[in-house]
């Protein structure tokens, strides 16, 4: 069971060039024709989601969850992507992001920061620490936290299916938030 915070963790979020809303059951053959590209897990714990039946229950996680998104290019209409809020801790007045990926063809466009920055913009408004789990071996994704002003808190093994992968966690706050890469875009928060 999903314990949902006191305020809303699927907003329709609209950027200049993306628009987040909450992901459909509807949006499965869409997220999984992105998702079925290889090339998008190669460096995460899990290289075999691009498979459908692995990619199955990814997908039916991120339904529980009620916290996900579809991704959507604001120009073509298309899912181009998917990614989550979850785990909200009350009491840390912490949230996760993450379950991210996009189609290749939006890797070093912008848009991934585009994303974080209107997600950072209206979570911020309810918690004080974001939190980014990531795949240790995983340097494009810890990069990129590390470009938004996280910081390394914790180092450790993860299990999951039966699998135990390396991950680290990164927590940001606004205030480092506003020192990293998306500063201008959350000087509004």
């Amino acid at each position: 069971m999903v314990t949902l915070p006191p305020f809303d963790i699927q907003p329709v979020l609209m950027g200049e060039r993306v628009m987040l809303r909450p992901l459909l059951a509807a949006d499965y053959d869409a997220l999984y024709a992105v998702a079925s590209d290889p090339e998008i897990w190669a460096m995460h714990p899990f290289r075999d989601r691009y498979k459908r039946e692995v990619f199955d229950g990814f997908f039916a996680d991120a339904m529980a969850s009620r916290g996900a998104f579809a991704i959507l290019d604001r120009a073509t209409d298309e899912i181009i992507g998917g990614t989550r809020f979850a785990s909200y801790d009350p009491i840390t007045e912490e949230i996760e992001i993450g379950w991210t990926f996009f189609a290749t063809a939006y890797w070093r466009t912008g848009i991934n920061r585009e994303v974080k920055a209107l997600m950072l913009r209206h979570i911020f408004q309810f918690v004080r620490i974001v939190v980014f789990q990531v795949g240790a071996d995983n340097f494009r994704s810890r990069t990129a936290v590390e470009r938004l002003g996280g910081k390394l808190v914790l180092e450790y093994k993860r299990h999951h299916g039966g699998q135990v992968h390396d991950y680290t966690s990164y927590h940001l706050t606004r205030e480092d938030a506003l020192s990293g890469a998306l500063a201008t875009a959350l000087q509004r928060v």
